[in-house]
């Protein structure tokens, strides 16, 4: 068996493309085209569908990708433990996160991990925009919604708890609500985005009701909804994390919190690999440590490559 060309096959599933696979492992596209196919002529079956748009597995490739996927992956360990002690954990990380969660934690975590670990660099880009991870090259990528990419790995890591709030001044000019149904008379502060809709979506204790309110101030940045929720402009829906200060010093007033709202996900992806780096290894480690000691047993899900006993205290 040619390993390089099995090797090959696996990028071209994991990149998508000819094009692809070849920038990743820095050959050429003939290269990587001449390899697929010799693997196919060697093995005696198809193992790609071939269109001018896009690549598909054949039900056969399909079956031999994930066979071969867990040999490369214990070939990779295997080389990992050999070299562990003298390999040098070095690279740049390309990392996509949403402005708010860089701003109140992920900064923070980053400076401590590259403390930590003084050959990584990592080019960070806070934006709520929708970023395709593939092509642009992103190694990670955080969110605020669910992910449903089959090209992706995906962790959910934590719940983003929103809550309806209001000004103590708004609601004594314009009353409090006391059911969802009141919120149709009251001036919204909309967030909206690539990943969050305007909407507010409350369960009034037997249904779920998506309720629109009308909005003077449509705003993608949660920070500043919440300032203009603060100066009275209308109620506002926000996670409880950007909000604490505001509520603790009664500059906001939670409203129908015995309705909850439908709560969305942080959530990490990073692209499908055959084998992970040492250095996204390293970083989701730290990023787990962090997580656990701020949100303990709140964690969603915990990658199986990390023990949770052995490193962090829960």
């Amino acid at each position: 068996m040619d390993l390089n060309r099995v090797q090959i096959f696996s990028q071209v599933v994991e990149q998508g493309s000819f094009t692809g696979a070849a920038k990743a492992l820095g050959i050429t596209k003939a290269t990587v085209s001449r390899k697929v196919a010799d693997l196919e002529a060697d093995v005696g079956v198809q193992l790609l569908f071939r269109t001018t748009r896009a690549l598909k597995l054949t039900e056969a490739g399909s079956s031999y990708y994930h066979r071969i996927n867990k040999i490369l992956q214990d070939l990779q360990s295997a080389e990992d433990l050999l070299s562990a002690s003298q390999q040098d954990i070095k690279g740049n990380l390309k990392i996509i996160c949403p402005i708010e969660l860089g701003q109140l934690f992920l900064g923070r975590i980053f400076a401590r991990f590259l403390a930590a670990y003084p050959n990584i660099t990592i080019d960070a880009e806070l934006t709520n925009r929708k970023v395709d991870v593939i092509e642009e090259g992103v190694d990670f990528l955080f969110q605020i919604t669910e992910v449903d990419d089959p090209k992706l790995q995906s962790y959910s890591l934590v719940i983003a708890s929103r809550q309806l709030m209001a000004s103590p001044d708004y609601l004594n000019r314009h009353g409090t609500p006391k059911v969802p149904q009141d919120l149709m008379k009251h001036t919204a502060i909309k967030l909206q985005s690539a990943h969050i809709n305007g909407g507010w979506r409350i369960f009034d204790g037997q249904q779920w009701l998506d309720l629109d309110p009308p909005a003077q101030l449509n705003v993608n940045n949660v920070t500043f909804a919440r300032e203009a929720a603060i100066e009275g402009l209308g109620i506002t829906a926000v996670p409880v994390i950007i909000a604490q200060e505001a509520i603790i010093s009664q500059q906001l007033t939670p409203i129908l919190e015995d309705f909850p709202m439908a709560q969305t996900k942080v959530t990490l992806s990073f692209p499908q690999r055959v084998y992970m780096p040492r250095k996204y290894l390293v970083f989701i480690e730290y990023l787990y440590a962090a997580l656990i000691n701020n949100w303990g047993e709140n964690v969603l899900e915990i990658p199986d490559f990390i023990d949770v006993k052995s490193h962090f205290k829960t």
